[in-house]
């Protein structure tokens, strides 16, 4: 009989440092049967979780259970470490390392430990390379050298090689060209044990068995793919919404019968009183019947107090029932009146780690052109972006940018981590005062405690509005914007929000991206093109 290996969470809570909760209560099983999709807005605390599920968190409350060995894909594969290679990106250095020391000679039983039974990972790594398109890629290539497409691809693969119970892969389609994606579709089709996939990725959700949401409301399961999930959430909300307006009207009515409910109770006793009076009845007898009226006036108060206090708390759970779609809004820089000018200029230009047919490029870029980069993983996008932000110099030839442009990389190697998102912005928009930024911030779904934690805090999508805030909002306004890959990480709303505040932008751009759909709702005015020739630009009809 097989045995069924699974993740267990048992009333489990993260609180923050400062003692914000993050997600309380969460009581849910993912078990080897099921692959599973997690989805949920920018901030609700995923990355934290998929932390727990795989040993590397301890929850604040509850425990998590796991009956698997875990493999867990983080999010940023990041800036690589100063001298790491391919095998460290793969996971599988240390076996290497080990394997290399027994060769020598070594009987040290940590070197035994360390390999288990992967005495041929060298040859796996190198098959597993050249079966994913990436055999010009060796074990001791520098990982600096490597797009972050092809990062991103050699990580996957380690996540294979690994063989664990349960695959936890956090974003793993951010930064891979449309090949690479449906490369890792097929990948994960093939994959035989437990998987649970963290994503905003629609065409990689919809090959999910099920999609569990991650909310304020805790943890919800869908037994079916994405496109299941976002019509049984469009008519889950459809409901939610009509339940509230049922109970804000039925709180209304009984409002309004209780106000008259009052105003008769209240004639009966002024009628009493004039009765009473005008019997000329002794004043004990006109006492007690005064006491006798306000004991049932007090009465009905109280009924109708408790009354009161169930239609609210009834409209306050129908509204916690709708999930709060907060408009994510960002606003458009002015124009820094560069329309005619030349903002950027590549004079035969040579670019360093890219193949041999895309080496060479000459490129002008005046105040008004919007230029979409595409291409394939490893063809030098990226590169290319880091030349004209000044952070690689160039093989060859002449390269001139205008002062202040602004570049965002794939890594946001921009934000400090250890600094908070406020003091950066206020650091790099010094004519707004700190209510002003607060609320640009707080626009883009970051709150008054998120602000002032250390960036390094925020999750992924956050940390991207953050340093697109950075950039956007700088005093001067940037003339350049040199963009790589900015759609990665953002849940829906946020995409939208940055798709019309880059098509309201007045200044020129690059912008690198594998989303045809991104792209296409920019307003481009030009495209350039890695192709196996060379690069091509031309005109967007």
């Amino acid at each position: 009989m097989a045995t069924t290996h699974y993740l267990a969470l048992e009333d489990v809570s993260c609180v923050l440092p400062d003692g914000t909760p993050l997600f309380v209560h969460l009581t849910e099983t993912f078990d080897d049967q099921r692959r599973t999709g997690l989805v949920g807005r920018n901030g609700s605390g995923k990355t934290m979780l998929a932390r727990v599920l795989a040993g590397l968190l301890p929850p604040s409350n509850g425990r998590c259970v796991r009956a698997a060995t875990v493999h867990y894909l983080e999010q940023q594969v990041g800036v690589p470490a100063p001298g790491s290679t391919v095998a460290d990106l793969a996971g599988v250095q240390a076996a290497m390392a080990a394997l290399r020391r027994i060769e020598a000679g070594s009987t040290d039983p940590a070197d035994f430990d360390t390999v288990g039974e992967r005495w041929h990972i060298r040859l796996l790594l190198q098959q597993a390379l050249e079966q994913h398109g990436l055999g010009h890629l060796q074990a001791d290539t520098p990982a600096a050298c490597l797009s972050g497409g092809e990062a991103m691809r050699v990580a996957l693969i380690g996540a294979l090689l690994a063989e664990a119970d349960y695959l936890i892969l956090d974003e793993p389609s951010n930064h891979l060209d449309q090949p690479s994606r449906t490369a890792l579709i097929d990948q994960l089709a093939r994959w035989p044990r437990g998987l649970l996939v963290i994503s905003h990725d629609r065409q990689l959700l919809d090959t999910m068995d099920r999609i569990v949401e991650l909310s304020p409301l805790g943890l919800r399961s869908y037994g079916g793919n994405y496109t299941f999930y976002a019509q049984a959430k469009a008519h889950e909300q459809e409901s939610a919404v009509a339940e509230l307006e049922r109970a804000r009207l039925d709180r209304r009515r009984e409002e309004q019968a209780m106000r008259a409910q009052r105003e008769r109770q209240e004639k009966r006793q002024a009628r009493g009183a004039r009765a009473g009076q005008q019997a000329n009845q002794a004043k004990i007898l006109l006492d007690r019947q005064k006491e006798r009226s306000d004991h049932s006036t007090g009465k009905l108060l109280r009924q109708q107090a408790a009354a009161q206090q169930a239609l609210v708390q009834r409209v306050r759970e129908a509204a916690e029932q709708v999930v709060d779609e907060a408009a994510i809004h960002l606003h458009v820089p002015p124009s820094a009146g560069v329309a005619q000018r030349l903002v950027a200029e590549l004079d035969d230009v040579e670019l360093p780690f890219v193949p041999q047919s895309l080496r060479r490029i000459t490129l002008r870029v005046r105040g008004r052109q919007r230029i979409g980069l595409t291409g394939p993983n490893g063809s030098g996008k990226s590169i290319l972006l880091k030349v004209l932000a000044g952070k690689i110099r160039p093989m060859a030839g002449r390269c001139q940018v205008i002062a202040g442009a602004v570049y965002l990389d794939q890594s946001l190697g921009q934000l400090d981590p250890e600094r908070p998102v406020l003091e950066q912005l206020q650091q790099a928009q010094r004519n707004l005062n700190e209510g002003a930024l607060r609320m640009r911030l707080a626009q883009l779904g970051l709150d008054a405690q998120k602000v002032v934690w250390p960036s390094q805090l925020l999750s992924g999508g956050e940390r991207l509005k953050a340093a697109l805030a950075c950039a956007l909002y700088a005093d001067p306004p940037p003339p350049l914007l040199l963009l790589d890959e900015p759609s990665n990480h953002l849940d829906l709303p946020s995409l939208r929000a940055l798709e019309a505040l880059l098509a309201s932008y007045q200044g020129a751009m690059l912008v690198a991206s594998h989303d045809p759909v991104f792209l296409g709702a920019l307003g481009l005015t030009d495209r350039l093109e890695a192709t196996g020739e060379g690069w091509r630009l031309y005109a967007v009809d």
